[in-house]
């Protein structure tokens, strides 16, 4: 358990025997117990799906790509072979440049994208465990509308909690830009997703606005 006021939550560990789940002080105040067990539920799954050891890996992939693209880009800077071939070939030269440095970037978005994916799993498998998929809409409902960030959260470990932790103003967002440089999915698109899986097809009223930080 951690002592913070934000309603947020995070699982931890590989595999299911060194996992862990913990949940702030600010989620056990704000949820009754069907949506406790909803955002449990969600952690589970996260478990279970491997989650956290994927986007370790994903991250250490991310890592590794932008090591070698700053290693290539520094080449092309340092060496003779570098210039003489921007020399003679620019057409060639360019592009290979452009490649090296936009790389990292794509890599990031790869992996924010496999990030969203994996919380869209972990809400549909929460439904299933729970038979209960109102309750973690519920939840979302509360933590949306409360808008609290968790002080303590980076934008390295952001991927693991249960809703984004760094509440920014993208995050609220679908499509656009939002699709490209966030970890987690809409809140409302989740919230509507639940409801439908719950039998209620409708679409879900915005909340107020929630305070946002940067």
């Amino acid at each position: 358990m951690i002592y913070d006021p934000a309603p947020n939550a995070f699982a931890t560990g590989t595999n299911e025997k060194n996992s862990t789940i913990c949940v702030t002080t600010g989620l056990l105040t704000l949820l009754d117990r069907e949506e406790t067990q909803g955002v449990i539920a969600h952690e589970m799954s996260h478990i279970r799906n491997e989650d956290v050891l994927l986007m370790t890996l994903v991250s250490i992939l991310v890592g590794g790509i932008a090591i070698l693209a700053d290693w290539g880009q520094r080449g092309f800077y340092s060496s003779r072979s570098g210039r003489r071939l921007g020399s003679k070939s620019p057409l060639l030269f360019i592009p290979l440049l452009l490649l090296i440095a936009l790389s990292p970037l794509f890599a990031q978005i790869l992996a924010m994208a496999v990030s969203r994916q994996r919380e869209y799993l972990a809400d549909a498998t929460a439904a299933q465990y729970t038979r209960n998929p109102g309750g973690l809409a519920r939840a979302l409902e509360k933590i949306r509308d409360a808008g609290m960030a968790f002080q303590k959260a980076t934008r390295g470990t952001a991927h693991l909690f249960f809703v984004n932790p760094l509440r920014r103003r993208l995050d609220d967002h679908d499509g656009g830009l939002a699709n490209l440089l966030t970890t987690h999915p809409p809140i409302n698109r989740r919230i509507m997703l639940l409801y439908q899986m719950a039998g209620i097809p409708q679409s879900v009223v915005q909340g107020p606005k929630v305070q946002t930080f940067k």
